[in-house]
């Protein structure tokens, strides 16, 4: 059992920032300055390339956080942000910019590169949930979500399969080769995201990989544009679909 160690805390707009490691996986938690009571935890898995406190990781955090109260956590995926890449994975990004700069396409290395981040994340993932649900503030019998987007979404869709504590989930913009099976042992509520004119994902697989999911309820966000051009406001839609999803109210505009 891997015990979670705080290694740093600021403050600033209402919003607490711990820097944690479990075991020797760094992470973030961002809670409510305020030192409310217990509220749900928000588990986010950060896209290919990124890091825990990536602007997109941080700006969704602070919608979670203020707009709901909830605890938002993100961890380092393994070859990214302050953990050391392996050989594996310079082999990998390597040839993922040689088939970019060739005009090849990227869906085959980025669905084979992601399958084995997610062997070596989705343990991480765990440990970390066990360690953070040790917290008072968070405990182990409050609502969980996860909220994983391109690669957050290949590490997402099999832990979220394989562990039970998860209780709502907002994934999009992967292709369905290797996650649809996961994603058919997944009924929990979900949204996703996608979109319409996407370069690398064809609209026909992202729609595949929707229609995996078993949920009774889930949502499909498909908006025009291209892989980047994700609408922000997907991010305030989550914030939504979570609230109503643990009993929460929306205390601050987002």
């Amino acid at each position: 059992m891997h015990s979670l160690n705080f290694t740093s805390e600021s403050s600033s707009h209402g919003i607490t920032e711990r820097d944690f490691t479990v075991g020797d996986v760094p992470g973030v938690l961002w809670s409510p300055a305020s030192g409310a009571g217990r509220a749900p935890l928000i588990l986010m898995g950060h896209g290919g390339g990124n890091h825990k406190k990536h602007p997109a990781m941080a700006g969704r955090a602070r919608l979670l956080v203020n707009g709901c109260g909830f605890h938002v956590a993100v961890i380092d995926a393994p070859g990214h942000g302050d953990r050391p890449r392996s050989p594996y994975d310079e082999q990998e990004i390597a040839e993922l910019f040689r088939a970019r700069a060739a005009g090849e396409p990227e869906g085959p290395i980025v669905v084979r590169y992601n399958a084995h981040l997610a062997e070596l994340a989705v343990p991480e993932w765990r440990a970390t949930l066990d360690a953070l649900q040790r917290l008072p503030q968070i405990g182990a019998d409050g609502p969980v979500g996860y909220y994983g987007i391109n690669m957050g979404t290949a590490i997402g869709v099999p832990f979220v399969a394989g562990e039970p504590r998860i209780a709502a989930a907002v994934f999009g913009q992967h292709w369905p080769e290797v996650l649809a099976g996961q994603a058919s042992r997944i009924t929990i509520p979900i949204e996703f995201d996608m979109q319409w004119d996407d370069e690398h994902i064809p609209r026909a697989s992202g729609l595949a990989l929707f229609d995996a999911f078993a949920s009774k309820e889930k949502t499909l966000h498909a908006n025009s544009g291209r892989h980047k051009e994700l609408p922000r406001f997907e991010a305030d839609s989550a914030v939504l679909f979570f609230a109503r999803h643990f009993g929460r109210a929306v205390t601050a505009q987002i």
